[in-house]
């Protein structure tokens, strides 16, 4: 039987790469388009203030995608990564500078306002599956934006923050794929996989979904990888299937998902659902 467990860490032919050296520390200029002419003096004032306040903070969303892959897109909006202690902190302190503050929802999200521009302070993901930690920031780059130097996502947490976006009018799988394609060097697969531990079917998606797209490219992922993650799906094949009805799509999407809740007797990421027997309760 094949050994489908992933190397030892430190074994010389397969260690990780230094996410730190594999790509230079500056990685890129970051020039995302703006669907609204007035946005990018807006971002600039909001970049200056956080530099200012001193408050750790990282970009991510379109300009750490155009940093790592040179892909250029229009953005609507600024995605600002943070702790989640420290986002009330960073919505006080534009608060307290007149901006308009808003609770989107408090597991995850906050906007900060100045008339119809925003942008996004964010500590999470909707399903709490992907906090920001200090690992993000002990493993982030830097770019150049709107005249300054400032710290992007790194492009493991990168693929992490994407790889549970997946909605009907939003799906980051492309993103997902290009970031592998163009900063595969970079990413740090172990810890990939240590982050979507619980979660390794949907890592498991997305690496054979990246082999179909880009079938001349299938190497870039390491073959141990592969070898640990269909290991994983042929051992659990073995099992008898779970007894709890759960559905784990509302991690991708509450409103898509909905059904499967409210109508179809399955669980939600927490509470109770029904069993598979159909009934409700277990003696």
């Amino acid at each position: 039987m094949p050994d489908h467990r992933a190397p030892d860490h430190h074994a010389p032919d397969e260690r990780a790469p230094d996410d730190q050296a594999a790509l230079p520390q500056v990685v890129a200029r970051a020039e995302p388009t703006h669907a609204d002419p007035a946005a990018e003096g807006f971002y600039a004032e909001a970049i200056a203030e956080l530099v200012a306040s001193g408050l750790p903070f990282l970009l991510a969303g379109t300009y750490a995608l155009s940093a790592y892959t040179g892909i250029v897109r229009e953005t609507k909006d600024l995605d600002v990564f943070c702790k989640a202690g420290d986002a009330p902190r960073i919505l006080v302190h534009f608060q307290n500078l007149g901006y308009r503050v808003v609770i989107e929802d408090e597991r995850w999200l906050g906007k900060v306002f100045r008339g119809r521009l925003f942008f996004d302070v964010i500590y999470a993901s909707p399903s709490g599956a992907t906090p920001v930690t200090e690992a993000w920031f002990a493993h982030a780059r830097q770019i150049e934006a709107f005249g300054r130097t400032v710290h992007i996502i790194g492009p493991t947490e990168l693929v992490w923050s994407k790889a549970f976006i997946q909605m009907r009018h939003r799906f980051d799988g492309a993103d997902v794929a290009h970031t592998i394609l163009r900063a595969h060097e970079a990413i740090d697969w172990r810890r990939l996989l240590a982050y979507m531990e619980q979660h390794w079917e949907l890592l498991l998606i997305h690496l054979l979904a990246f082999r179909w797209i880009y079938p001349t490219e299938r190497e870039v992922v390491p073959g141990w990888l592969l070898d640990e993650l269909l290991g994983r799906l042929a051992t659990q094949r073995q099992l008898p299937p779970p007894e709890m009805k759960i559905c784990r799509g509302r991690m991708l999407s509450r409103v898509d998902y909905a059904t499967d809740v409210t109508d179809w007797g399955y669980a939600d990421l927490g509470g109770e659902g029904a069993w598979r027997d159909g009934t409700t309760e277990r003696s």
